[in-house]
């Protein structure tokens, strides 16, 4: 029986759908608030939820109660509901979790933080909680697996963030010309399964990106050539992602212009050798932008 926490969120379903093709058993620990639709797709694949919470260490150790793994992926900073923040979500929600994890003999562990360039150049709350997470779940006794993913494709090349494909313009952070290994979440998806019986995945980290590293500046040409027509870009400068930073009134306002400023001053990962390791078939950009260019 494999935990999921954060089975709802977009990259936990993934994770989950891929556990019901597998035909392995899982578990999903669902809020009571969590949107019913998604709650009947994970009854349909198989699923068997949970109501819990982060915030609710007695709910955790019933989530935990039986399970061989736990696979988590949660994190505060786009959700909306009363209490989550990044110190009750993504540091001691998940502190809470391993514990629960280690009490229940959980014999492995796969925890989602973010890429280690980005946790060393990073300041913001949420850095700082998956690093302190980071350290809990190495100094607690369970076998782990901590996926480092850089910038997801499917959030960092959407209308979202500014990239808005379907109208042809775009948000450039910075110059645009520092390259970043973009990574398809399906991809991470595909990494959190792996890590559960490959041995290469053990009790280590895994830096994680996409097949190839690309320019701000690249993706857009990308997609020009597939749209057929131009951009319109809008840059804006280091300076000023800087001094948004610098004038945020909250932390999840602090930590998205810190991102923002990594997404400007990029972050590259050689993958060629773990996609060697790893049963994972890569997913590249190019690929990405044909199917949402022609959806």
């Amino acid at each position: 029986m494999i935990l999921v926490v954060g089975a709802t969120g977009v990259l936990g379903m993934e994770i989950c759908r891929r556990l019901a093709a597998a035909g392995k058993s899982f578990r999903a620990l669902v809020r009571s608030t969590s949107d019913p639709v998604k709650k009947d797709v994970l009854k349909e694949l198989g699923g068997e939820l949970v109501e819990g919470d982060l915030k609710d260490t007695t709910s955790l150790g019933r989530g935990c109660r039986g399970a061989t793994a736990v696979i988590t992926t949660p994190t505060a900073i786009g959700s909306r509901q009363e209490g989550d923040t990044f110190d009750s979500v993504d540091l001691h929600g998940q502190m809470h979790l391993i514990d629960a994890a280690r009490a229940a003999k959980a014999a492995h562990y796969v925890f989602v933080s973010v890429s280690g360039n980005l946790l060393k150049r990073g300041e913001n709350p949420l850095f700082d909680a998956k690093q302190a997470v980071e350290n809990h779940l190495q100094q607690s006794g369970v076998a782990y697996t901590i996926l480092r993913p850089t910038l997801f494709t499917e959030i960092w090349l959407s209308p979202h963030l500014g990239f808005d494909f379907a109208n042809a313009k775009a948000t450039i952070y910075g110059s645009g010309q520092n390259k970043i290994s973009y990574i398809s979440l399906h991809n991470v998806a595909d990494f959190a399964m792996e890590a559960l019986s490959n041995p290469a995945a053990r009790t280590t980290a895994l830096e994680l990106g996409g097949p190839e590293a690309l320019s701000q500046i690249e993706v857009v040409r990308m997609f020009e050539e597939i749209a057929g027509r131009p951009f319109e870009k809008q840059f804006i400068p280091e300076e000023a992602l800087r001094a948004r930073k610098a004038a945020a009134t909250n932390p999840v306002e602090q930590t998205f212009a810190d991102l923002t400023l990594a997404a400007a001053r990029g972050d590259t990962i050689e993958m060629s050798e773990t996609f060697q390791k790893f049963s994972v078939r890569p997913r590249r950009v190019r690929e990405y932008a044909k199917a949402v260019m022609s959806s």
